[in-house]
């Protein structure tokens, strides 16, 4: 039977080095993104959202080594000879890079970056390729003159605008948006968004989009997986996953931002101490536990696999039922709790 999701993810690990020496960066990732949809993946720096984003389109370094299966509309990305692959990115999957100051070419005109990979894939004219560098421009938001602008001659923003309009050059299927708005005001951060949002809505386009930010996530995508220590803990309808999360690490990133209208949350927003494990020493059990303020004693020595944990929902903990997320508070799992 033929899957009807446009990008399907089963059991991806990446690994960087070989033998003893092998990291785990991504560990057994199953994650579905339908025709026209929006995924959104969060989670802290270190827990191998931008290493799954770049193994989609097979950008990671040559000592990355990978495994599983990416089917990009049933074809295996994994597998592709590099003709296939070449002529797969940008046109049938684009992908939008953190940091436009560093994804953009200093020495080139802008219009003429834009119109690279119309000039490659469709094999345009360097007329056509012109006009379709302008048109693109002006669909994000930007005058036909900037084309002839170098990137240093380009606020942050629309600089961010530029790999927009070059991630839909060649018509894709697919955005991946790692980060697409690091580093810019909040103004430009909510411009930048609303207009990915108007384009992929615009051109039926599939989203699948990397952020730290649950809320931003929350609020621009259909559903929400949560990742941390290179594994998904978590994945359901994105604003049931930030209002009410089934993992206590999902609960712990949507309580560190505070919410408008809510004194509380505003006035003493709650963190999380410590930092995700480091890829090379995974402690063992469940990976969060260390961290966990809810955590039992068999947290440290079994770890937990994706459960069902309400409708169109999974979790990773010991305390998820299918009846839906019940994450205690700390001091109702205090006693299995560890100092």
């Amino acid at each position: 039977m033929t899957s009807s999701n446009l990008l399907e993810i089963k059991d991806l690990r990446v690994t960087y080095g070989s033998g003893a020496a092998a990291v785990p960066a991504v560990r057994g990732v199953d994650l579905a993104v339908e025709p026209g949809k929006k995924l959104g993946i969060a989670g802290e720096s270190g827990c191998g959202k931008s290493t799954l984003a770049l193994a989609l389109l097979r950008l990671l370094p040559a000592t990355a080594k990978l495994s599983g299966e990416i089917l990009l509309d049933g074809e295996d990305v994994l597998t592709m000879k590099w003709g296939r692959l070449r002529a797969v990115r940008w046109a049938g999957a684009s992908i939008v890079f953190q940091g436009a100051m560093h994804s953009l070419n200093a020495v080139h005109r802008i219009g003429d970056q834009i119109a690279e990979p119309v000039l490659l894939h469709q094999h345009a004219t360097p007329a056509a390729g012109r006009k379709r560098a302008i048109e693109l421009l002006e669909q994000v938001g930007l005058p036909a003159a900037r084309a002839d602008a170098y990137p240093h001659e380009l606020s942050g923003g629309q600089r961010q605008r530029v790999m927009i309009a070059m991630a839909l050059a060649c018509d894709p299927r697919l955005i991946v948006a790692d980060e697409p708005t690091t580093a810019l005001d909040v103004m430009i951060q909510a411009q930048i968004l609303r207009l990915i949002e108007q384009l992929v809505a615009e051109k039926d386009i599939s989203l699948l989009m990397i952020s730290h930010d649950l809320a931003v996530l929350s609020d621009t995508c259909d559903r929400l997986a949560v990742m941390y220590a290179g594994r998904i803990v978590e994945e359901g309808p994105a604003k049931a996953v930030y209002d009410n999360a089934a993992h206590p690490y999902g609960s712990a990133l949507s309580a560190a931002f505070p919410r408008i209208g809510d004194p509380a949350s505003r006035r003493a927003p709650r963190g999380l101490p410590g930092d995700p494990p480091d890829p090379s020493a995974l402690p063992s059990g469940c990976t969060f536990h260390p961290r966990c303020p809810v955590a039992l004693d068999s947290c440290a020595h079994e770890d937990q696999e994706l459960r069902d944990a309400g409708p169109g929902r999974r979790a990773a903990c010991v305390h998820v039922s299918p009846a839906g997320p019940a994450v205690p508070t700390a001091p109702e799992a205090s006693a299995g709790s560890p100092a």
